[in-house]
């Protein structure tokens, strides 16, 4: 796997990659052309694998994680299929925290796009990698509180339901009006509320019964594997 050495370099794409993952979720979103969508998903998909990279130094360490990434992604994936409620974002937000935020970013992008291989890869789905892989990145920057304190994470998990709900309700504007009307997206927040506590409280509930679980796992074999 490919190994960006110079430490600068990284930490450049690595505030970039995700504002580039925006642009091409939103031209995917609004571009005319039938297959837009799909050309956008392939694109961000491999975007996120750069920012994975930008992760670490060493190659052994980097496949490593790229091990466990695959298996918190498939679980994830499996997870979709649980109806109403989905364990994405908790499993998502687990693997930031122990293997870091770009890790937690591919999980969460991943996740997305192979799953909607099988529920329909659209428009909307470089949004929905957009939102999980965010909710990941972002909880690799409060790994560290959200290890020790289980009432940040309680209250994190609350929080990613109500992100993703947001960044999706911007595809859903940008779908509908062809461009971004913040009276139509206040309109779509509080048309989305009840689907959003809901996800909000299934977050939580995902994230108490599978901290404990999951994050001894992670660091056992962190620590066995030298991850």
């Amino acid at each position: 796997m490919m190994v960006l050495k110079n430490e600068r370099l990284r930490k450049l794409l690595g505030q970039l990659l995700p504002v580039l993952i925006l642009l091409v979720a939103v031209l995917g979103s609004i571009l005319p052309f039938e297959r837009a969508g799909l050309l956008a998903s392939l694109i961000t998909a491999i975007l996120s694998l750069l920012l994975f990279v930008t992760g670490f130094e060493k190659k052994k360490t980097g496949s490593r994680r790229m091990v466990l990434v695959a298996v918190m992604t498939a679980l994830s994936v499996i997870g979709r299929f649980i109806p109403l409620v989905k364990p994405v974002t908790a499993l998502t937000v687990l693997t930031a925290i122990r293997l870091g935020g770009e890790a937690g970013f591919l999980t969460g992008a991943l996740s997305a796009l192979i799953s909607d291989f099988w529920f329909g890869i659209g428009p909307w789905t470089p949004f929905q990698m957009l939102a999980w892989g965010m909710i990941g990145r972002i909880a690799g920057w409060l790994a560290e509180p959200l290890k020790k304190h289980r009432a940040a994470l309680v209250a994190y998990g609350a929080a990613a339901g109500v992100l993703f709900s947001m960044i999706m309700d911007v595809f859903t504007v940008l779908w509908y009006s062809g461009g971004f009307d913040p009276s139509l997206y206040a309109a779509a927040i509080v048309t989305a509320l009840p689907h959003t506590l809901l996800y909000s409280v299934s977050n939580v509930a995902f994230l108490l019964l599978f901290e404990r679980p999951f994050g001894r796992k992670l660091e056992r074999i962190k620590r066995l594997y030298d991850v």
